[in-house]
């Protein structure tokens, strides 16, 4: 029998193997092999891409075969080469406006050298390495300039489906649309509903039938069904024509203005980075919200993305196709269909070149109508109610509105430089509005100033200040979180003056020379923004104050004030005093009106008084949100028990039936000290009043110990050891013992209440949900609403 046999060199301590003559030769690389999730993944892609890429075609006024060739050129190239494994490449909505208004003014073959030119750019942006830099544009301004795209889209599109012909503007596209509608063709119209109905009813089946069918793309039903419907009725449509390959157009040499050259290069490198990049960003948040049991796949690489996308725009122009960018909708069904590799996107180019091939004769039985109202719901679904409701919350509704009607009026580049103005305009608006006001209560001077205080804010500052009189109590309230230098030497020269006149100056919400994060402690502390909560000690001295000395030496310390005595009692003061001079401006207001109308929790936690949870902060919940039921273990004695303690179901009862809560979360955690205890415990002994309490832990004890039950899951892995286990088995025993209650049962039975399990694991800072109980408990990780460019 053969084997490596290990020699050492002579001029080394290395140990190397050779193989004996007869020993078989040694294994070749590993053969290239596609896992089936890939294939599976590439073939949903294809289907959605192939009609997309011809309607989006038909959309700029380009030759058909264009947008083939651009969504093939956009799997092989950009998904070899770019950054982001699983983003999707090829002719894009978002770059419908601009390519038809290259082909209107340049012609096609300048158009394609302009995509060649744009492809260059993206190369030397990516050799730069400033492919996070794009990600400093706002939210707002690519929201508002996808909205206007899309307004601008839908618009057009919709004369074709009236049976028409498009106009070079919106303007004049609106103008011209009372004609349209009074000479529209009613088989265009018939056949673009169709398509309209089936690209809205298709996700929406119900049933398991409807679950099944729902795995095919609606953009392929809704145009295979209109094609099919037409060809049955007899229609006269016009209808896809793929020309001959022979005569397909290159690009030819750039003729036109070398300046409006440079900006439409510009706008188009603008355009295709952009929403190549913000897609690799969204198409991350969709990986990291798949299972943990899915397979790993690296995060995106911005900057070879950038050399990705530059490298495919080159090449696809030079072939005669569409400019290329990421595509949200082609790479979330990607992510949605199980692809983990690159192999998905490169296979959906190879079946889209196929298709190109083999496919002509059933490509050209698709009308325009149907391929037009196909992109124009892509162009109303660019429309984000959801971007909207953002941008408003945000307070940026402006630079959205500018951005979209820029767009929709003057063009991209044109919108895009008016959103960031009015960006611009904001933030400084934001700046320099700063609310000073001055007035007297209760003998005291109260100056409050809110939102950030510049240099451009001295005057009224000095003017309010000016108000108080000499020798007045004063509280300077800040509320902002930027004081520049200038205001801050003004409001130290004043401090310094108003005190030696005999006043006195109280500064809440900072201290002069301090960032408002960071809570003014005593001595030398210098802690950070989350160190009110965090158990810490502070390394440098207290600055408690020395105890005075008697005549006779001895210490004359003044009573304790907390009436604690000792350093827990000083921990305490110190806390209150920060609460006081830090938080409590801040809050006052929210608690005052609270004060007025009541307490209304929207839900009743019931967590384990362990000391490292802190519900305000897992829950990212304030004053008023939760009404917190704490104890050990977080148990819930089941109704009926002679438990001596009916604390729990008082507050079950008064949180469902009068608070009116709609849903109860019970939260264990890793490391629970009480479930450790009810693993160790042994029958018999001492009934101290802990082991009486934690009796009603038994029933989860025995959940565990049940053979015909598997153990629960955590995001996909199982339980480290059994005291994790157990936790997780608590929350779900203790569900159970909440349905028994009466309150519980009868607003569950009225549809007003929901339970909910959570686990928060302390070490890893990661809470997880239960989303299943039949198999012992499965709990999985938060994921975050999925986000689409």
């Amino acid at each position: 029998m053969s084997a490596c046999v290990p020699t050492r060199t002579a001029d080394s301590n290395r140990t190397e193997h050779t193989h004996p003559p007869h020993s078989p030769p040694p294994t070749g690389p590993r053969r290239f092999r596609i896992a089936g999730t890939d294939v599976s993944a590439s073939i949903a892609v294809f289907l959605i891409a192939l009609p997309l890429s011809l309607g989006i075609a038909l959309a700029t006024g380009a030759p058909l075969q264009a947008g083939l060739v651009a969504a093939a050129v956009g799997g092989l190239v950009a998904g070899r080469l770019g950054g982001s494994p699983l983003q999707v490449s090829g002719p894009a909505a978002g770059l419908t406006v601009v390519t038809a208004d290259l082909i209107q003014r340049y012609g096609w073959r300048t158009t394609c050298a302009i995509t060649v030119l744009a492809g260059l750019a993206q190369l030397g942006l990516g050799c730069l390495r400033v492919a996070r830099g794009a990600l400093a544009v706002s939210p707002a301004i690519v929201h508002g300039m996808l909205a206007g795209i899309g307004v601008t889209i839908a618009v057009a599109q919709l004369h074709i489906v009236l049976g028409g012909t498009p106009q070079s503007s919106v303007p004049d596209n609106l103008r011209a649309l009372p004609a349209q509608l009074a000479h529209m063709r009613p088989a265009a119209v018939s056949v673009s509903v169709l398509t309209l109905a089936l690209l809205l009813l298709w996700p929406r089946l119900p049933g398991r039938a409807g679950r099944l069918l729902r795995k095919v793309p609606a953009a392929l039903v809704a145009v295979a069904g209109a094609t099919a419907a037409a060809a049955l009725a007899g229609l006269r449509l016009p209808k896809v024509d793929l020309p001959s390959w022979s005569n397909h157009a290159l690009a030819g040499l750039p003729e036109g203005p070398v300046l409006g050259l440079v900006a439409a290069v510009l706008t188009t490198t603008l355009v295709c980075s952009v929403q190549s990049l913000l897609g690799a960003v969204a198409v991350d948040k969709l990986v990291a919200g798949r299972p943990a049991s899915s397979p790993r796949v690296g995060r995106s690489n911005l900057d070879r993305e950038l050399l990705g996308q530059g490298a495919a725009n080159i090449v696809s122009g030079s072939l005669g196709g569409l400019p290329i960018a990421g595509v949200a909708v082609r790479s979330s069904a990607n992510v949605h269909a199980g692809a983990v590799s690159r192999n998905s996107t490169m296979l959906h180019g190879v079946l889209v070149v196929i298709a190109t091939l083999l496919m002509v004769p059933i490509l050209e039985l698709i009308p325009l109508a149907s391929l037009a109202a196909l992109v124009m719901a892509v162009g109303i679904q660019m429309v984000s109610l959801n971007h909207i409701r953002t941008v408003t919350r945000h307070r940026e509704v402006w630079v959205y509105a500018v951005t979209t009607l820029g767009v929709v009026s003057l063009g991209v580049l044109e919108g895009v430089a008016l959103g960031i103005a009015m960006a611009v305009g904001v933030a400084l608006h934001r700046l320099t509005r700063t609310r000073i006001t001055h007035h007297e209560r209760e003998g005291v001077h109260h100056v409050h100033v809110r939102g950030q205080l510049t240099f451009l804010a001295v005057p009224r500052l000095s003017r309010a200040l000016h108000l108080v009189p000499h020798g007045a109590a004063t509280v300077v309230e800040l509320d902002g979180s930027f004081m520049d230098h200038a205001a801050y030497e003004t409001l130290q020269d004043w401090q310094k003056t108003h005190t030696a006149q005999g006043g006195t100056v109280e500064i809440t919400g900072r201290h002069p020379g301090t960032r408002i994060s960071e809570p003014q402690t005593s001595g030398d502390c210098r802690c950070r923004p989350w160190t009110p909560w965090r158990n810490h000690q502070c390394d440098g001295p207290q600055s408690v104050p020395p105890a005075e000395k008697n005549p006779d030496g001895s210490d004359r310390s003044e009573p304790d004030p907390t009436g604690t005595g000792g350093a827990g009692g000083h921990e305490l003061a110190r806390g209150i005093s920060a609460f006081q001079r830090n938080t409590a401006p801040l809050v006052r207001s929210e608690l005052a009106r609270l004060a007025r109308e009541g307490q209304r929790p929207s839900q009743l936690f019931l967590t384990c008084a362990d000391s490292r949870l802190v519900t305000s902060m897992i829950t990212s919940s304030g004053p008023g949100d939760l009404f917190v039921v704490r104890n050990v273990g977080n148990l819930v004695p089941r109704p009926g028990e002679e438990s001596g303690d009916d604390s729990v179901a008082a507050a079950i009862e008064y949180a469902v039936d009068v608070l009116e809560v709609r849903s109860i979360t019970v939260c264990g955690h890793s490391g629970c000290g009480a479930m450790q205890a009810l693993l160790n415990s042994e029958p018999g002994g001492a009934q101290t009043p802990l082991k009486r309490w934690l009796r009603h832990g038994l029933p989860s004890l025995e959940r565990m110990a049940d053979d015909s039950r598997s153990w629960g899951r955590l995001a996909g892995r199982s339980p480290e050891d059994a005291v994790e286990q157990l936790c997780m088995t608590n929350v779900v025993q203790q569900l159970e013992h909440l349905r028994a209650h009466d309150s519980v049962a009868r607003a569950l039975d009225e549809g007003g209440l929901e339970l909910q399990g959570m686990y928060f694991h302390v070490g890893e800072a990661e809470a997880y949900l239960l989303t299943e109980t039949e198999t012992g408990g499965v709990f999985d990780r938060v994921r975050e609403p999925d986000l689409s460019v």
